[in-house]
């Protein structure tokens, strides 16, 4: 597998800068959710990680509890870092987070002091880092104080474990308030990680209003509705699918009014020359304050059809007013609870 000559990958990918900061996202990044735990080969995790690596994709994203089993994404990511990827460790942006459940007892889960720094640091021991790029706190944590979750991510930076910080799953009103915290510590809140596709719009009523008041990126996950907002649902649910098996997603999601959704939107994609998949792709990216979108991938052949989503970004106004018909929400947002705190 050779990798292209260092500065092609960086023609074709457009870079996005993450709000007011010097950092700039490719406009699709790479999260290790799902398929790079041990039960995946780590041959087609190492082709997948090289491939996005030479389309420009300089951003991968995990968290202490992908995989399975726990920590696996983080270990197999470290491995074929240090393996294909060491020389271009600067090139990069690696994030992770913690928030949900991670080890036994009360130390590991949710947003005190002692579970985020020292889950930062079971991170980087698997990963083989000094640091990463950007540590999140993966969920908003009711029980603890803002203050003490927001001052472990300062300390994270100050220790130099991680050169910025994040949330995920924050409403507005907790974002406003995690941003002043950090901004008093001197620490800025870089970047907001929500789910948001066409069938999940809850961060635009507000949250994407506070983003860009307080110039906080955005990057998004699940912009494809955890496989929803792909052609492997208009005719059913496949055996295969993630819908099929036990999980985060389920069957309950694909009622027949939101398969309806789906295939309205797919005739609409085939009109522009784009796959359903482009098309929400790119549809996540028309706000210019959404850094990034956040893309999953199983195999090279999926990733290369994710980024060719790039190749059609633009949307005519009756195009947008067409989709706002099908867009709506679908009851599919897991995340809910968090950002409702």
């Amino acid at each position: 597998m050779n990798m292209m000559q260092d500065g092609e990958r960086y023609t074709r990918m457009p870079y996005r800068r993450t709000g007011r900061s010097g950092l700039l996202l490719p406009a699709i990044s790479l999260g290790l959710w799902q398929n790079f735990g041990h039960d995946r080969p780590l041959e087609t995790q190492r082709s997948i990680l090289r491939r996005a690596f030479d389309l420009g994709i300089t951003h991968f994203d995990l968290a202490n509890n992908y995989g399975p089993p726990y920590g696996s994404a983080e270990e197999n990511f470290g491995r074929i870092l240090k393996s294909d990827l060491a020389g271009h460790r600067d090139e990069l942006v690696i994030s992770s987070k913690a928030g949900y459940d991670m080890w036994p007892g009360p130390y590991g889960i949710w947003g005190s002091r002692k579970y985020l720094l020292a889950s930062l640091d079971q991170s980087l021991r698997r990963m083989g880092l000094e640091y990463v790029d950007i540590f999140y706190s993966h969920r908003f944590d009711p029980q603890t104080p803002l203050e003490e979750t927001m001052g472990a991510l300062d300390t994270a930076v100050r220790r130099g474990k991680a050169l910025y910080v994040g949330i995920s799953s924050y409403s507005a009103e907790r974002t406003r308030e995690a941003a002043a915290i950090l901004r008093r510590l001197g620490t800025p809140l870089l970047i907001h990680q929500p789910s948001y596709s066409m069938l999940n719009r809850w961060i635009e009523p507000e949250l994407l209003d506070v983003l860009g008041q307080e110039g906080i990126g955005c990057i998004v996950f699940s912009p494809l509705a955890q496989g929803l907002l792909t052609d492997r649902y208009l005719r059913g649910v496949p055996a295969d699918s993630r819908a099929s098996q036990a999980g985060s997603f389920s069957k309950d999601m694909l009622t027949a009014q939101t398969l309806a959704k789906v295939r309205a939107l797919n005739q609409l994609a085939q009109r522009r020359g784009q796959t359903l998949a482009q098309m929400a792709l790119a549809w996540t990216l028309r706000d210019l304050r959404v850094t990034s979108a956040l893309v999953g991938a199983s195999s090279v052949a999926q990733l290369e059809q994710n980024i060719a989503a790039l190749d059609k970004l633009a949307f005519a106004p009756e195009e947008l007013s067409e989709i706002d018909r099908y867009a709506t929400d679908s009851g599919i947002n897991l995340w809910a609870e968090s950002s409702r705190n």
